[in-house]
């Protein structure tokens, strides 16, 4: 009797422990936030249409302004407006988006609602940074077949231009999608936000050489554009979808990869920090 009593108690504790695995990682919990934060992108059509046109259409009107060919090449500066244009897109989706969208949730109690969950600060940077993510991956390909097929664009041909052009890609929109959710904890509302974010993004627009070649720019602005992590990553694209011979036209007369990494790099991991340290689910906490 004694006996069974024991392989009773035993069994229990082994359910008890099976039962009882603990939270879910941060990540776990982040990546279980895409669907959700999906549908509700989704759900918005005009937020939709104006994330996926607005990049295209700004392309389109400049590119067809600026159609000189640039002297000594075969390039359009079409062409280099479009291959930068993609930051645009990227910059336009995370930190415009983000910054109006979660000072929108943090406004109406969603967040505080969400706090009431497992779900941690980190995991819910991780779903809208997925979010985005996945936006801007269908938004450059819109970006991408209009410079192809109406401004001439080459697609990588290599698998190091494909590589270049992925790691671009990733630490833009890391870097950028913290910047969104940096600034929306100094709006109190979505209509703040807008304004503290389109702003400054179309003033980046300018100083980074995507509404207007770097080659125009004067010094001054191009000093202002290298702080921030748009021109960079203009500059990043431009290096695989322009002939090498553009390389010429840079600022630095390369296309200096390794600063793009560095700078990009620098921006997503002093973004997360901030984040962490500034981050309020609500506008008392």
């Amino acid at each position: 009797m004694a006996i069974e009593s024991a392989r009773v108690a035993g069994t229990s504790r082994h359910r008890a422990a099976t039962a009882d695995p603990g939270l879910p990682s941060a990540v776990r919990i982040g990546f279980s936030r895409v669907v959700p934060e999906l549908k509700m992108f989704y759900r918005r059509p005009e937020q939709l249409v104006l994330t996926f046109s607005m990049p295209a259409v700004i392309c389109l009107l400049l590119g067809s302004i600026f159609s000189a060919e640039i002297p000594g090449t075969q390039t359009s500066t079409g062409a280099v407006i479009a291959a930068s244009m993609l930051a645009y897109g990227i910059l336009s989706t995370s930190f415009i988006n983000l910054g109006i969208g979660i000072a929108a949730d943090r406004d109406t109690g969603a967040l505080r609602r969400l706090r009431g969950t497992p779900a941690t600060a980190s995991s819910y940077f991780i779903g809208k940074i997925m979010l985005v993510a996945i936006a801007t991956v269908a938004e450059a390909v819109i970006i991408l077949a209009l410079g192809v097929f109406v401004f001439g664009l080459h697609l990588p041909t290599t698998v190091s231009g494909w590589f270049t052009l992925t790691w671009v890609f990733v630490l833009g929109v890391i870097s950028c999608s913290l910047l969104g959710i940096l600034v929306s904890n100094w709006a109190g509302n979505a209509v703040s936000a807008a304004v503290l974010t389109n702003g400054p993004a179309v003033g980046l627009q300018f100083v980074s050489g995507t509404y207007v070649p770097l080659m125009m720019l004067p010094t001054w602005m191009l000093m202002v554009g290298s702080i921030f992590p748009v021109k960079w990553m203009a500059q990043g694209f431009r290096s695989v979808l322009l002939p090498q011979q553009m390389m010429a036209f840079e600022p630095a007369g390369s296309w200096e990869h390794g600063r793009i990494f560095l700078v990009l790099a620098a921006w997503s991991v002093g973004g997360l920090l901030a984040c962490l340290y500034v981050f309020r689910w609500s506008d008392r906490s």
